[in-house]
Formats: C-alpha cells, sequence, structure tokens
C-alpha cells in the first residue's frame, strides 16, 4: 500500500508535484546557508546594512543565491496555495483562472524582488 501524501493530489500535475518537492528541499538548504552567513558570520553576530553592501560587491554568488531563494519561495508558496485549493474540488474554470491568478502573482514578485536587489546592489560602493 503507498502512502498517498507522497503522491500528486487529483488535479495537481507530476510536474508541479515535483517542483514543489525539489523548491522545498533547495528552500532548506539556502536558508540554512542565508542564516549561517548573515548571523554567524559577522562580527557581532548580524551583518549592518552596509556590511551587507559590502558583502554583496565581493562575493557576488550571495546576491545569485538570494535570487534564487527568492525565486525558490515564491513558486513553493504558491504551488502550495493550489494545492490547498485543489483540497476544495474547485471546479476546471476556478482552476484555470486560479492558475493564471497565481501565475501574474508569482511573474509580478519575482520581477519585483530581483529588481529590489538589483537596487540594493547599486548602493554598494565601489570594491
Amino acid at each position: 500500500m503507498q502512502n498517498s501524501n507522497t503522491l500528486p493530489k487529483p488535479g495537481e500535475s507530476t510536474w508541479l508535484w515535483l517542483i514543489k518537492i525539489i523548491t522545498g528541499v533547495l528552500i532548506i538548504g539556502i536558508l540554512v546557508l542565508h542564516f549561517i552567513v548573515n548571523h554567524y558570520l559577522g562580527p557581532e553576530g548580524l551583518l549592518t546594512f552596509d556590511e551587507i553592501l559590502q558583502y554583496y560587491r565581493n562575493y557576488p554568488i550571495v546576491p545569485i543565491m538570494e535570487g534564487f531563494f527568492l525565486v525558490f519561495v515564491v513558486s513553493h508558496s504558491l504551488i502550495g496555495v493550489r494545492s490547498i485549493i485543489l483540497d476544495l474540488n474547485p471546479s476546471r474554470q476556478f482552476l484555470r483562472v486560479l492558475d493564471v491568478i497565481l501565475v501574474v502573482i508569482g511573474v509580478v514578485s519575482i520581477v519585483y524582488g530581483i529588481w529590489l536587489l538589483g537596487a540594493i546592489l547599486a548602493q554598494a560602493p565601489p570594491a
């Protein structure tokens, strides 16, 4: 007998289910790395805003990691919202409208977040 918690729900494609699982694991990994960098590597435990700017400038992989973190969190959360709504057995027409709304929210959130990351990076003094 298979555990139904490990299978996609009716109305949820295998790809969405797989993306939800993979992004969940990636979020945990990046979150741990984020906490280590931002809370334990600073001289007094927490980095100041100016130290973060300098850190971003000196280590370009960090803002890239933060950008991926944003994409993973937004994707995982919106797929999760869709999955919760699937539990209510909505009509196919409602699901189509919901899919469009969630995609728009996701794209706008990611574009805004990446723009904001770029605006923060623009404030960093040259290395």
